[in-house]
């Protein structure tokens, strides 16, 4: 399926250590496989029973086309809050942002065509998976794309792996080395028969051009709805016998497709045996037989969030305090989404509770929130008492703490900061860390990554926007746009009154 075109992005630069948090390969079993419906997609039960299904099958042919190797066993499926007939378990790290698998309507350039975003080239992993509820339900794309189950692993390959599709649209046939006529295709075994199209060829037939060399336009190659050959499911997953992936003995190397430009013409099999996955994980016995998909159904709910901030003395520091005022406000008014809930908490040897939750909702709102951010720094430091005031606040709301969000933003050490770990890790909210400095306590990282949260670390520098590089990546734009832009580089220059600054770019 046709991979995403992305733009490049230049926002702040900073050190960021980000959480690795995505699907795990455990005793064969791929878990916490998050599949999101988004927010646009109107409520239809169908959907949910689909994926299921998709899922279910797609493990089948997962499990057979790697050789007994692996299998989904976790599937989580997150759906909007705006579906209004279910009520299930809340999320806890679980985002729209984190998803493996997207649900929404139609890419402008793809339609209903599944695709995959990656763009990190050959063996590496992908962004996310996209299909649309047509997709899903409607029975009458089966002929197109062929059973769901074989179109999710034909994505699942793009996504985990990182191999790439063995057609070509625009290049459906090539000159092979022998001076033949050949389909773009793998294996290269399978059989067809060149057609044209009615009244686009000479004499309707398919002849070579002098001209060009290659086939007249309107020739096609028709493929065999019965084939022997069982490769390949990177190449046309739709028919009943294709089964497995291509492999060093039936790829074509000459074919001008994907995977042979991006993978240096390696099959797709040996880029996956090269995987991680493949490397740690043997075949199951043949008296093995892998298990069920299990799925857990989450239902997405407006961000909650409260800033724990740092007033102790370790602020001191430089301009410490005035950058992160400078950046929580800046993360107050432009980054935080409407609909958001928003707390401000600050701690020395105590906590205070600065402005309990508001609902984002307008602009006087936001100004409220940030005229309750500190003006003063002073006392020793108890990061403990920060998380715990901030806990205790969020759960005024509704009485939950489950998937809320701390973002938690210290410049000192603490040693009992192990003391409520355990009370962190039972409330279920995900705690996002900002170390301001070099002094910042280097517990801040297993904090972050224990709760499926992000870990940032920002310099003194007096010139530096770390700090809002920060508040900025916890707000990520939105995975499902077809503007989505990629972070390359970042760059930081101080310009002076009425100057400018030159960017060269990629090419």
């Amino acid at each position: 399926m046709p991979a995403a075109i992305h733009l490049l992005s230049l926002l702040f630069i900073y050190w960021k250590i980000q959480t690795v948090w995505g699907v795990q390969l455990r005793n064969h079993g791929y878990e916490n496989v998050i599949i999101a419906v988004q927010p646009q997609v109107p409520e239809n039960p169908q959907i949910l029973t689909a994926i299921k299904d998709m899922v279910s099958e797609a493990s089948f042919y997962l499990f057979n086309a790697t050789k007994r190797r692996f299998f989904y066993r976790k599937v989580k499926i997150l759906i909007p809050s705006t579906w209004q007939t279910f009520n299930f378990q809340r999320p806890r790290y679980e985002e729209h942002e984190k998803a493996t698998v997207i649900i929404s309507s139609p890419n402008i350039n793809y339609g209903n065509d599944p695709y995959t975003v990656h763009y990190k080239g050959c063996g590496n992993k992908g962004q996310y998976i996209h299909f649309t509820p047509e997709f899903l339900v409607d029975d009458s794309l089966l002929p197109v794309y062929g059973p769901r189950g074989k179109v999710f692993l034909h994505e699942w390959a793009h996504f985990q792996w990182g191999v790439f599709d063995e057609y070509n649209y625009e290049k459906p046939f090539f000159v092979s080395v022998d001076n033949k006529m050949k389909a773009t295709r793998c294996s290269s075994e399978m059989v067809g028969m060149y057609v044209c199209k009615k009244r686009s060829c000479s004499d309707g037939e398919c002849i070579i051009n002098p001209q060009t060399g290659n086939l007249e336009e309107g020739c096609m190659f028709l493929v065999n709805s019965t084939q022997k050959v069982k490769a390949s499911i990177m190449y046309m997953q739709s028919l009943s016998s294709i089964l497995e992936f291509c492999t060093e003995s039936n790829h074509d190397k000459e074919a001008p497709n994907l995977q042979n430009k991006i993978c240096s013409y390696r099959s797709t099999w040996d880029v996956i045996k090269s995987s991680d996955d493949f490397i740690t994980t043997g075949p199951m016995s043949e008296a093995e037989v892998p298990p069920p998909p299990s799925f857990l159904m989450l239902k997405s709910r407006a961000r909650v969030i409260c800033l724990v901030l740092d007033v102790s003395d370790n602020m001191a520091t430089g301009q410490r305090f005035h950058r992160l005022r400078q950046a929580a406000a800046i993360f107050i008014q432009q980054l935080v989404k409407p609909g958001s809930y928003v707390a401000i908490v600050t701690f020395n040897e105590t906590s205070e509770v600065r402005s309990p939750v508001y609902l984002t909702v307008g602009d006087d709102v936001r100004w409220n929130l940030t005229s309750s951010l500190p003006d003063t720094y002073s006392g020793n430091i108890s990061i403990c008492e920060g998380i715990s005031a901030g806990l205790q606040v969020i759960q005024s709301l509704d009485g939950a703490t489950e998937g809320a969000e701390i973002i938690l933003a210290v410049g000192g050490r603490d040693a009992n900061l192990h003391t409520c770990l355990s009370k962190v890790l039972a409330s279920g909210s995900v705690i996002h860390t900002i170390a301001v400095g070099v002094d910042a306590d280097p517990e801040l990282e297993s904090l972050a990554e224990s709760t499926g949260g992000k870990m940032f670390f920002t310099s003194d520098s007096n010139d530096s926007d770390h700090l809002i590089g920060a508040f900025t990546e916890i707000f990520p734009v939105n995975q499902d746009s077809p503007n989505l832009c990629i972070k390359l580089t970042s760059v930081q220059r101080r310009i002076p009154p009425e100057g400018s600054i030159r960017l060269q770019l990629y090419q």
